[in-house]
């Protein structure tokens, strides 16, 4: 076996010769990878959807001052005339368009429905005695009223009311 000689000690091996290990170039900046597109979009969709919610609560809030302010300006000619019927007519209108917004049919109750209505607000029996007691100074001037109750019994009503969540859905019972 003396035909197959080995490699001397100083000579290099056979085979292919290796360079250093080069490392691929950093992947550009530009264009993001498509989860970056993704994140982008979810990021403009939700600032959306809050500008649009903002906007809705903000219009929600507007509408509140306004039939409140409707309803201190109401309070206020009552100051200048002392007229109870005006007064009285004023605040069931109010509340009778203030119901519209959550049923239609409202404006249209009277008696037992009316109060079946009103009482939908999470209110007392006495702000509710008071709310129907509104109607009886319409048809009879000459009925006893006291402005200042019911007019906070009209603004504790209509706060509660411009909360669409506070309304207590009907029961089938309720509108037979």
């Amino acid at each position: 076996m003396m035909g197959a000689a080995l490699p001397a000690q100083g000579a290099a091996p056979q085979g292919p010769v290796l360079r250093d290990i080069h490392m691929p170039p950093d992947p550009p900046w530009w264009p993001p990878a498509p989860g970056w597109w993704m994140l982008a979009a979810l990021f403009v969709v939700a600032v959306l959807c809050a500008i649009a919610w903002w906007r809705r609560h903000r219009r929600k809030l507007e509408g509140r001052e306004r039939v409140l302010a409707e309803l201190d300006r109401l309070v206020d000619q009552h100051a200048q005339s002392g007229d109870h019927v005006a007064l009285a007519s004023g605040m069931h209108q109010l509340l009778r368009r203030v119901a519209r917004r959550h049923d239609a049919a409202s404006t249209q109750q009277r008696g037992a429905s009316w109060r079946r209505t009103l009482a939908r607000m999470p209110v007392d029996t006495a702000t509710l005695d008071r709310l129907l007691e509104l109607e009886q100074v319409i048809y009879r001037p000459s009925h006893s009223f006291d402005a200042a109750a019911a007019v906070n019994a009209v603004r504790r009503w209509m706060i509660l009311a411009l909360k669409p969540s506070a309304w207590k859905q009907r029961t089938e019972h309720a509108h037979a």
